[in-house]
């Protein structure tokens, strides 16, 4: 059968656990076109004895050194070619980059390979309606307002040098230290003018408590022994003893909660008015909470409630999405996913599988909300996605219309898909028992 420009039939096999493969079988003429191609491609390169570099002819070519050398561009060429045609052909729902496996590459024959795939998993939903949780607190108290308040003391805290007394637990301090391993120092065990709380757990268990009770300008030594688990593995379990010497000790003078503090960091001129509006503030930043925590102790439920046999291709693949949107947040912080493997002493398969929890997670979700949106037969319609870019648009201060360029007919699906989801959501809560 004839597949855009590739001609090629397919053959599909159901697999368990949602796996399939699919045996594509590629016409010898299609082949053959393809390794003239991969000839045309690397002719420049070749040096050929009684020819100018590129101007060699496929025939003399393949005749001095056969078409061995042509093949695995030539297959690239297919692959990209036929395997599209074939994915939609086999009529399945393809969650998976496919596992190719190369059966026939011969020229003057039909090409074969085969492609290990996963498909999208059948959802049996449990009950969807009526789905009982217990219901989220909301409710701002005067201990939240009082947390919220201690916060911006803290914020608006003045430190003020300390003299005359010893280092005390929540003490700021700048330290210099210097760590050695039987005497030897060791790469990163040595800060200058180091900022550090004291309590507040950023040094190795033990090392803090050391410092309490020394004065500033003493010189003292820490004895610790590294944690057995520690991120760098050439420094776990060993003893170490740190030279160190506090230069300077300070502490927090908060400010007053008069109005004169409500004035300074608000538009309010008394802490009573400033006080109103945080409850307010507090009591609608809670609720959206409060809704989130609903929503998802509702799914919660329904995963719990639903089976799904979800094929380990598909948690890969999420994972490797997790992965790399880690490992861009590591880079925005100036430090590469493998440096940060370097420094934690992880491998690229620690990691993978530190996400693997909540790459199920994420799967499950998305599959029984869209089983809901299906079930409910939930629309979304092209005013709601217009409305969407409008959001867009306006976040950007751009018109809607070029943002709509941005959108193409992918796009806009998987934003239907999305608003569906979230459809589905609203569905469930407007239908759950939260008592």
């Amino acid at each position: 059968m004839k597949q855009g420009e590739t001609l090629m039939s397919v053959e599909v096999q159901k697999l368990e656990k949602n796996m399939a493969k699919l045996t594509v079988t590629v016409d010898a003429k299609e082949f053959d076109k393809a390794i003239a191609d991969s000839f045309k491609k690397n002719k420049n390169r070749f040096n050929v004895p009684g020819f100018r570099k590129g101007h060699v002819t496929q025939d003399v070519f393949e005749k001095m050194y056969g078409a061995d050398s042509l093949i695995p561009d030539a297959i690239d060429f297919v692959l990209d070619a036929s395997y599209p045609s074939a994915a939609r052909e086999s009529e399945l729902e393809i969650v998976s980059r496919p596992q190719i496996e190369i059966k026939n590459a011969k020229k003057g024959e039909d090409f074969v390979y085969e492609a290990l795939i996963a498909v999208r998993p059948e959802v049996e939903l449990g009950e969807y309606k009526g789905i009982e949780v217990k219901k989220a607190d909301e409710v701002v108290n005067d201990d939240d307002i009082a947390s919220a308040l201690k916060s911006e003391q803290e914020k608006n805290a003045r430190l003020i040098t300390v003299e005359g007394r010893p280092v005390e637990n929540g003490d700021n301090i700048t330290l210099d230290f210097e760590g050695k391993i039987d005497g030897v120092a060791f790469d990163g065990g040595k800060g200058e003018d180091y900022p550090l709380v004291i309590g507040s757990g950023t040094f190795i268990p033990g090392f803090e408590d050391q410092i309490i009770g020394h004065n500033a300008g003493e010189d003292f030594d820490v004895n610790i022994t590294f944690p057995e688990n520690y991120q760098m593995k050439d420094l776990a379990g060993k003893a170490a003893v740190f030279a160190c010497k506090v230069k300077e000790i300070q502490k927090k003078e908060l400010p007053e909660l008069d109005d004169d503090f409500a004035s300074e960091i608000s538009e309010f001129d008394t802490m009573d008015e400033y006080k109103e509006d945080l409850r307010k503030q507090l009591s609608e930043a809670k609720a959206k909470r409060a809704a989130t925590e609903n929503e998802n102790a509702i799914v919660d439920k329904l995963i719990e409630t639903s089976t799904m046999d979800i094929p380990d291709p598909m948690v890969d693949a999420q994972v490797e999405g997790l992965v790399a949107d880690y490992g861009r947040r590591m880079q925005s912080q100036g430090i590469t996913l493998d440096q940060y493997l370097q420094i934690t002493g992880m491998s690229k398969a620690d990691l993978n599988n530190q996400f693997k929890p909540q790459a199920l997670k994420q799967i499950k979700t998305r599959l029984v909300l869209e089983e809901v949106a299906k079930k409910e037969n939930i629309q979304v319609s092209e005013d709601e996605i217009n409305a969407e870019l409008q959001k867009i648009a306006d976040s950007y201060k751009m018109e809607l219309e070029k943002i709509k360029g941005f959108f193409g007919e992918n796009e806009r699906k998987q934003m239907a898909d999305d608003l569906a989801v979230q459809k589905a959501i609203d569905f469930l809560v407007e239908n759950a028992k939260l008592v």
